[in-house]
């Protein structure tokens, strides 16, 4: 939530007027002071104009302010308009109806709420985007779609019912310039194709595993497999999974036979994202209606659609927590929510099959990067929590939804969050996912390449000594890491051969040598 200054304006000003707020933080504010200052602190702007620059007294002004010289901001226009009603606009484009600045805020004022206003006789003007390009992101040139009504360009990357913002600071967009192609091909020119391939299947199965450890699950041998299957299968396969048959589909995939749910597919019972502390609910985060989340997955596709060309790591991003925001499964949202990481990536062509970036792995490995995880989750659901903590019970009864949840969870703040969950400040999670991407690529798969090619190498060694299988070869190297260069009972009743005088210490020593490769500790 905002600290807005004493003498704002433009965004400040509107809040202060309509005593509305956002949960997202505004990524400009403006104010009137002695001199022109630019200050900027964790990539937000706080701008101070002279006395000349002030607007008139007017919402109108104000509002243009806004569009003109701020970043404009989805979800604070959302809850001015549903304070303000459509007086204001509708008086305004009456008397400017070839204003850009007037048929601007009458498309944005439809198109947020929903309600029609009056066309007036001599609308007129060139084509004006809904959004500035250089300050947001929206659709990809060409994508947007003109209005005539307004002669408004909807260049607005989603639906009203789902539209987040990614503001374009200097960090957000060096994030979103990661050109993970790049990262992989220098992989590959290092360790070759065949080597980074043979290494997809163990990245396969880590992912999995490490997906449920950041649930807490991580010693479901079985459920790890059946997920390292699923993204084996089904990554970048088929349309996206953003629809309930699709979503039906995959999480039944994901979660097998033994559950509790009635049947997959979209809840339809309320969810929370929280835990048990000493027989108390701790409320975390509070997902969408269930009446609301069709919509909003057709807006998060929609999103998709429009983006197209764009940059995969803010695209990939905007699926993956758009998704665990939206939270449109009764179980395995956080499952899924990983999965589209990897699944938007092989869609816009960066990652080959079979390869599965293990970013889950990146984030468990490294206790720091689990923290900012969570924190990158915190940016949104702790100040939405702040602003609806009172409209949260839990009633004495239970109720047995029709999806086989039972839940006493109670919550009347729809109409307050609403404007939060449709139109997510997604930027720090586009930086946190390139952060990670980067992560994943020159430290987890560069240290799984030079592992398996040390592999490859003392496995040859071996096999130049005493000719045998490659199974048993990896037995002999097991048991050289194993028992610290020692031949154990078990291994030369296996393989006599190994009690020939010399032969062990000539293995051992032809491991230890092949090894000798920098970073192939696992």
């Amino acid at each position: 939530m905002n600290d807005f200054p004493a003498d704002g304006i433009g965004a400040a000003w509107l809040a202060r007027r309509f005593a509305v707020d956002t949960t997202a933080r505004l990524p400009v504010v403006s104010q009137v002071g002695g001199r022109r200052t630019t200050e900027i602190t964790d990539g937000y702007r706080l701008e101070t104009y002279l006395e000349s620059m002030r607007p008139q007294d007017t919402v109108a002004a104000h509002l243009q302010f806004h569009l003109r010289h701020e970043v404009p901001h989805l979800e604070l226009l959302s809850r001015i308009f549903a304070a303000s009603g459509p007086e204001f606009v509708q008086a305004w484009v009456d008397a400017e109806p070839t204003g850009q600045y007037a048929r601007r805020s009458a498309f944005l004022f439809e198109w947020l709420t929903g309600v029609a206003l009056r066309l007036p006789e001599r609308i007129g003007g060139n084509y004006v985007d809904a959004l500035d390009e250089a300050k947001l992101v929206t659709a990809t040139a060409g994508r947007g779609v003109r209005s005539p009504r307004w002669r408004v360009t909807d260049n607005i990357a989603g639906t009203r019912y789902f539209s987040p913002i990614i503001v374009k600071t200097e960090a957000t967009v060096a994030a979103s310039a990661i050109n993970v192609a790049g990262l992989l091909g220098e992989l590959a020119d290092e360790f070759g194709e065949d080597l980074l391939l043979r290494a997809a299947a163990w990245l396969t199965l880590r992912e999995s595993k490490a997906s449920f450890v950041i649930e807490g699950e991580g010693d479901r041998t079985a459920r790890v497999q059946r997920f390292a299957d699923v993204m084996a299968r089904r990554t970048g396969v088929g349309d996206i999974p953003l629809d309930d048959r699709r979503l039906g589909d995959l999480q039944g995939e994901i979660l097998g036979e033994r559950t509790t749910l009635a049947n997959f597919g979209l809840r339809v019972s309320p969810v929370f994202v929280g835990e048990t502390f000493r027989f108390e609910e701790v409320v975390h985060y509070v997902a969408p209606s269930a009446s609301d989340i069709t919509d909003m997955l057709a807006g998060l596709k929609a999103f998709l659609r429009k983006t197209e060309g764009q940059s995969t790591v803010m695209r990939s991003a905007v699926a993956a927590f758009g998704f665990v925001y939206i939270h449109p499964l009764a179980d395995g949202n956080g499952r899924i929510h990983r999965f589209l990481i990897n699944d938007v990536l092989r869609r816009d062509g960066v990652v080959p099959p079979p390869v599965i970036l293990p970013v889950s792995a990146a984030i468990t490995d490294d206790p720091a990067e689990r923290r900012h995880y969570d924190v990158t989750l915190d940016s949104v659901s702790r100040p939405l929590m702040a602003f609806i903590r009172d409209d949260i019970k839990f009633a004495r009864e239970q109720t047995t939804y029709p999806d086989g949840v039972v839940s006493n969870f109670v919550f009347t703040g729809e109409e307050k969050a609403r404007p939060t969950w449709r139109h997510l400040d997604l930027g720090p999670h586009v930086r946190f996912l390139a952060h990670v991407l980067r992560q994943t690529i020159e430290e987890q798969m560069r240290d799984e390449s030079r592992y398996l090619r040390s592999h490859a190498r003392a496995r040859a060694a071996v096999k130049q000594i005493i000719e045998m299988p490659d199974l048993q070869a990896d037995r002999v190297l097991r048991s050289i890491e194993q028992n610290a260069g020692l031949l154990s009972n078990v291994l030369a009743k296996e393989l006599p051969v190994l009690n020939d005088p010399g032969v062990w210490d000539e293995l051992v020593e032809a491991v230890r040598a092949a090894l000798q490769d920098p970073g192939t500790a696992r």
